[in-house]
């Protein structure tokens, strides 16, 4: 059976991980046979509204917030260690260019959180796949650009400029669909980078992708 690390990032959308990719991606592991642990890393920060009367906000833990997707079955993100997996599987939602790097700002220019972007480095050299959805690519273009690697967020040409300013390459692809990087092992799929997606399309993009993540691992 194949131990899949899952990396998320909060909890919605516009400040966590995206809850549909996050949830596609768990079903997925365990229906192509695989086992998924869930990680997170312990950053505060002010909540963003998912509606136009949310009440009273407060500041959150993304590390609180990731485990409500998972049920509770949450490790802090420096206990994640390659040697324990066989592939690292990163869904999106602002969160992804938000706490685990800071893309959202910097674009290009960004840095990684420094033990994800050792874990990146760490599965890469040791050959085992990983996979990431909507706007995660970026982490691995931020980390593996150098290795001219091959990724998609869509055909968002903005994002896909600044990626190629990394030194990775930037393939178009549909929401359905998905793109293997298969000298690096690196797979992705645009997800909800494509804002009117419906939620079967998501889903069948990141089934085909995992699906795939499972078989090369």
């Amino acid at each position: 059976m194949k131990n899949i690390a899952v990396v998320l990032s909060g909890c919605g959308f516009k400040d966590g991980t995206e809850i549909t990719e996050s949830i596609s991606s768990l079903i997925a592991i365990t229906e192509f046979g695989g086992q998924y642990q869930c990680f997170a890393p312990l950053v505060e920060f002010e909540t963003t509204a998912h509606s136009d009367s949310p009440g009273k906000l407060s500041p959150r833990n993304t590390y609180e917030e990731s485990a409500r997707i998972c049920r509770g079955n949450i490790k802090n993100l420096k206990e994640l260690n390659e040697s324990e997996f066989d592939a690292l599987v990163i869904p999106g939602g602002f969160g992804a260019a938000l706490h685990l790097s800071s893309w959202a700002k910097e674009g290009s220019q960004s840095k990684v959180e420094p033990h994800l972007e050792k874990l990146i480095k760490d599965f890469h050299q040791a050959s085992k796949p990983i996979g990431a959805m909507c706007i995660a690519p970026t982490l691995l273009a931020k980390v593996l650009g150098s290795e001219t690697a091959t990724v998609t967020i869509g055909d968002d040409k903005e994002t896909a400029q600044e990626i190629e300013k990394t030194g990775a390459h930037h393939e178009n692809c549909e929401v359905t669909d998905y793109i293997t990087d298969r000298e690096n092992k690196l797979l992705t799929t645009p997800a909800y980078m494509y804002d009117d997606a419906q939620p079967f399309e998501v889903f069948t993009g990141i089934r085909k992708m995992i699906k795939e993540v499972i078989e090369m691992a």
